[in-house]
């Protein structure tokens, strides 16, 4: 063979042919080193970026993620025990709210009435029926943020021990800015919907303190009566 018939030898190693058989987009190339660095360096302040964000949007929804649902009620049993998501612990602890242990009781919490709307502090409110097995509940308004607001009597809960109930058991509380007749929870006189509402259930000395109990146990509904 002569020399001009003859390929070069980069024809033949494993590392020429690639410069011109494959398409460039899929020829393999070595990257520099700084450029290699500085995309690590982004796609680390990247994931840390994004970590912290949503993060922070669990922690500030302030509703811990172990919901146990019970109509337009939530339970968080976990709570307090060591059990409970490194989330909801952030949120308690952000929020500086003291969950009732096991040995105590149990709180629920309303945002939603039996409709799925959300809670409005300038609406009329009727919460009915029965609550789980317990030696003592309180009934509690608060704002979106969980906490107390001013009222026109001062209080803002009733005690199950001072509660008027029909014959049966079964009760009927009407959450309103003004005073009304029979069983009255008096809302912040000076709310406006932006403020936001959220009804706590708190059940002392209670056998429902797990997720397992509280299946198919009996909760009030909450209807809304009325808004300006």
């Amino acid at each position: 063979m002569s020399d001009q018939n003859r390929l070069p030898f980069s024809a033949y190693s494993e590392t020429g042919w690639q410069d011109e058989k494959l398409p460039p987009i899929i020829r393999p190339h070595r990257s520099h080193p700084i450029r290699t660095l500085a995309s690590f360096l982004l796609v680390l302040v990247a994931a840390a970026l994004l970590g912290i964000i949503s993060a922070y949007l669990i922690v500030e929804r302030e509703q811990p993620l172990d919901a146990v649902r019970l109509g337009p009620w939530a339970a968080y049993p976990n709570a307090g025990t060591p059990e409970a998501d490194p989330y909801s612990v952030a949120i308690y602890t952000r929020g500086a709210v003291i969950p009732l242990a096991i040995g105590e009781g149990l709180a629920l919490t309303a945002r939603e009435d039996s409709a799925g709307r959300e809670l409005d502090p300038t609406c009329i409110y009727r919460i009915a029926g029965q609550t789980p097995t317990a030696r003592l509940w309180t009934l509690t308004a608060v704002d979106g943020r969980g906490r107390l607001t001013e009222t026109l009597p001062g209080r803002t809960h009733l005690v199950s021990n001072a509660l008027l109930r029909d014959s049966d058991g079964t009760f009927e509380i009407v959450a309103a800015r003004d005073p009304k007749s029979g069983n009255w929870l008096p809302l912040s006189a000076n709310a406006s919907a932006s403020d936001g509402l959220r009804f706590v259930l708190r059940l002392y000395d209670a056998p429902v303190t797990t997720g397992a109990a509280l299946d198919g146990v009996s909760m009030p509904l909450i209807e809304r009566l009325a808004c300006p």
